[in-house]
């Protein structure tokens, strides 16, 4: 019989569950399995061989005068009640199949048991009494989706009176609009799956009100054929939690739209009260001096909003102030009998407000930042669902706060100096743009002085940042203490203030510069010191020297540069003349960039000359050994022609790009050097000068290295001058970045030695070979004893510490008689040569070269 049950079609095998028995084709039992024989109350044994008719009941209504037949009961469905021996029943629902096999034909019989009729009838009692007193509604639909029944919950979910929903289309509840159709055409895919599946649809109620559900769909089926009988749906009303979702997501986008704080806070209390009819919302703020301010009432009386504003909080303050004291929710339920409310009962409320809810808003640090309130009709305070309602309101209004005091911190950074908490340069813009505005209006002069610490990077680098920055929070207190109300002070950056004085002409801008000046001048203790520091003051005038911020600005810069320039400690005014040289300095600049750029610099040479061997020949000094040349940039422009290297050096370092200019001059030196060594031109060494900017990075050092290297030089090619700036700077890397140029066996010579201020510990400190003595001493050497005494005292110090010293500036052989008598090792001047092309150096060494044996 296993092959048998093998050809049957699928229909045929049903659920493990139901009752199979098989006949041959005259309806003889063949076999039975353990589910019939309990359907039937009888042993297998006792219904193989029967015949089918003794066994099933009349009920399947074909002639016992015959043999079965297909006509008779095949491929039909037929409830029968079927009689136990022991006098029970059981109830079932019959399907009979032909079968073939082997060439014969036979039957098989799927029994599925039913329910008790009676039984089923309680158990449909009891599902109804539950499906009426769930408050889930719960909708059955036919086959066709037309509905045949809903419960209580569902008429009252949607406002159906009983039965009036019934014979309607289930596509028809749903609301139109956008995405209808697509929600109908997700509803009926899932049907035609048949299992169930969840949806959250929108339903249109019986007075055209839409009603958000959350829905259960499950599709019924016909036991035996598998067939659609039915659709029950159970829903959930969660309109309310769609509408808190909507106001989040309106919330959240208008934070994203960066839109004012104000207008986020009054868009919460409106949508509240439109999810709770007859409740008013506002929400108070609470100001760093914890005094109450209104953010948004949209609903309640503008005089009441008003009586409000700045009440201060308090333990009996209303339900709002005190819970803002509290920092806890506070409901009262009667205004007009709450203690809380005893002070503030002449405030008007709108008719029939009885009591006040109030929540505290808390930031992330715990401040309370604001309380969010609900006045409502009357007690008890209305329904759950509005528990839910507090707590999303209270933290949405925490988060539009949050990102309002985190734009305000930010915008109060932007605009302030952390430092001194003075006003930076961007708001004092503005700050000068509505004084300017102002006075234009009112026709009076507008004074913006520029003051800059003289000396301020010395502190930093003796004594500290941290004294530096001690010392600037003193000026700034210092600076505010001297304003007049009206007036503006701000930090631009570094050890630079702006003051912008209002209704203040020439006159009165030159004292209060001068009594700034004299006012910062007083000691400043720090670190056991008493500081004396001074400030140089630049001004520009309103509308003389400008008529817009940024003009004023930056003519009152241009007037500070000059003040630093001529003596430092002073003041002074802008002039057309102090722009005219500012412009001409940055048009230069550009022409100098351009041609260091080019390769239009050149290096001319000054030979040096030891004075050992030197004779006087018909007024001219000859003899003498080559101690040298020194390697001088020059800088001839198309436009501005011979321009001197004093004033293009100086407006390189002023405008950074000075070592641009040392790492060509080193290079180019080294270049020249190479082609004399080839040529057999007997020079010593080549000396070139380099800014002490240029050694505040070891940078320099490889560049010299790399130049040797490349033109096959020894160290003692080359030797590098440095000025007594190098000894000033405070820069860490400035010694040791010397001691690494010595340590490549490049000699230093100082230049102009005598004419700063450094001392003879940091001459000892340095690897100086050579000192070089300026030229200005050369002017007055013959006849000024003190120019004699300091040359004389420049010499002995170069002679005590093992060092060549060289003249500068030698024009008279007078002057190179009194040198030789000093000990001075070897000059440099007129007296022997002007600086000389490269090309004219192998000339003039013949020239000035001895005869040999001479």
């Amino acid at each position: 019989m296993g092959k048998t049950i093998a050809v049957l079609p699928p229909v045929s095998a049903s659920r493990p569950a139901d009752a199979v028995v098989f006949m041959d084709e005259n309806g003889i039992v063949i076999f039975v399995n353990a589910a019939a024989e309990h359907v039937w109350g009888l042993s297998g044994t006792a219904m193989v061989g029967r015949d089918a008719r003794s066994i099933f009941p009349e009920a399947l209504r074909f002639d016992p005068a015959r043999r079965w037949s297909a006509e008779d009961i095949v491929g039909a469905d037929r409830q029968v009640v079927i009689a136990r021996p022991d006098g029970s029943k059981a109830f079932a629902l019959v399907h009979v199949v032909q079968i073939r096999h082997a060439g014969t034909s036979g039957y098989a019989a799927v029994v599925q048991a039913l329910p008790d009729p009676a039984g089923a009838a309680e158990q449909m009692s009891i599902l109804s009494l539950v499906a009426e007193k769930t408050d889930r509604g719960v909708v059955v639909t036919d086959a066709r989706r037309r509905i045949v029944y809903t419960n209580r919950a569902f008429q009252e979910m949607l406002g159906y009176a009983g039965g009036e929903a019934d014979g309607r289309a289930l596509e028809d509840l749903l609301a139109t609009g956008r995405g209808a159709a697509d929600l109908a055409a997700r509803i009926d895919a899932g049907i035609t799956r048949q299992v169930p599946f969840p949806e959250d649809v929108p339903l249109r109620g019986a007075s055209g009100n839409e009603v958000w559900v959350s829905t259960i769909i499950t599709p019924v089926l016909n036991q035996a054929t598998g067939a659609l009988e039915h659709v029950v749906a159970v829903l959930a009303d969660i309109t309310h939690t769609r509408l808190m979702e909507d106001l989040q997501r309106q919330v959240l986008a208008a934070l994203a739209a960066d839109a004012p704080a104000r207008d986020i806070l009054d868009l919460l209390c409106r949508k509240v009260e439109e999810l709770a009819p007859g409740v008013l919302c506002s929400i108070l703020g609470v100001t760093a001096d914890d005094l109450l301010t209104v953010l948004a009432a949209p609903s309640l009386p503008a005089g009441f909003s008003a009586a409000v504003e700045g009440l201060p909080i308090g333990p009996e303050c209303g339900s709002c102030g005190t819970s803002a004291f509290r920092g806890e929710a506070v409901l009262v339920e009667d205004i007009a009998q709450s203690p809380l409310w005893r002070d503030f009962q002449h405030l008007l409320l709108p008719p029939g407000i009885k009591g006040c809810w109030s929540i505290p808003a808390k930031l992330r640090s715990g401040k309370v930042a604001a309380t969010f309130a609900f006045y409502f009709p009357g007690p008890p305070f209305a329904a759950p669902w509005l528990e839910s309602v507090v707590s999303v309101c209270s933290d949405l209004c925490a988060l539009v706060l949050e990102r309002s005091d985190t734009r305000n911190r930010i915008a109060t950074l932007a605009s302030i100096d952390t430092l001194t908490g003075l006003p930076n340069r961007r708001r004092l813009i503005e700050s000068l743009s509505d004084l300017i505005t102002a006075a234009g209006e009112r026709n009076e002069p507008l004074a913006v002085l520029i003051l800059d610490v003289d000396h301020f990077k010395d502190v930093n680098d003796t004594l500290g940042h941290s004294t530096g920055d001690a010392l600037l929070v003193e000026m700034a207190r210092r600076l505010k203490a001297q304003l007049r109300p009206g007036d503006a002070v701000g930090r631009t950056g570094g050890d630079e203030f702006v003051v912008l004085v209002h209704n203040c002409a020439a006159e009165e801008a030159a004292r209060i510069a001068r009594r700034l000046i004299d006012y910062l001048a007083a000691p400043i203790p720090a670190q056991k010191l008493h500081l004396t520091m001074s400030a140089s003051v630049g001004i520009a005038l309103f509308p003389q020297h400008g008529t817009s911020a940024e003009t004023l600005l930056k003519h009152a810069d241009t007037a500070l540069y000059e003040a630093k320039r001529k003596d430092r400690g002073r003041f002074q005014f802008f002039t057309d003349d102090l722009n005219k040289r500012v412009e001409d300095r940055l048009v230069l600049s550009v022409a100098l960039r351009a041609a260091l750029q080019s390769h239009a610099l050149r290096l001319v040479y000054q030979p040096q000359v030891t004075l050992s061997g030197v004779t006087l020949s018909g007024g001219r000094l000859s003899g003498g050994a080559l101690h040298g040349v020194e390697a001088l940039a020059r800088w001839s422009d198309p436009v501005h022609g011979a321009v001197p290297a004093p004033r293009f050096i100086a407006l390189a370092e002023e405008y950074g790009f000075i070592e641009s200019i040392d790492q060509w001059a080193v290079e180019e030196a080294c270049r020249q050097m190479a082609v004399w060594r080839a040529e057999g031109v007997p020079v010593p060494h080549v000396s070139v000068n380099l800014s002490p900017l240029s050694f505040r990075s070891a940078e320099i050092v490889g560049i010299i290295g790399d130049a040797l290297k490349r033109h096959r030089l020894s160290p003692g090619d080359l030797r590098v001058e440095i000025t007594e700036r190098v000894t000033m700077d405070q820069n860490p890397n400035a010694f040791a970045t010397a001691r690494a140029i010595d340590a490549l066996g490049v000699r230093i010579a100082m230049d102009d030695f005598g004419t700063g201020y450094s001392s003879l510990s940091a001459l000892s400190r340095l690897p100086i070979a050579e000192l070089k003595i300026d030229r200005s001493f050369m002017l007055s050497i013959e006849h000024d004893k003190n120019a004699l005494a300091l040359a004389t005292a420049v010499i002995v110090i170069g002679q005590s510490l093992g060092m060549a010293v060289v003249a500068e500036g030698v024009e008279t052989t007078a002057q190179a008689d009194l040198l030789r008598d000093l000990g001075c090792h070897a000059i440099q001047g007129y007296v022997f040569a002007r600086p000389l092309e490269a090309a004219d150096v192998a000339g003039w060494l013949v020239a000035n070269t001895p005869p040999a044996g001479s």
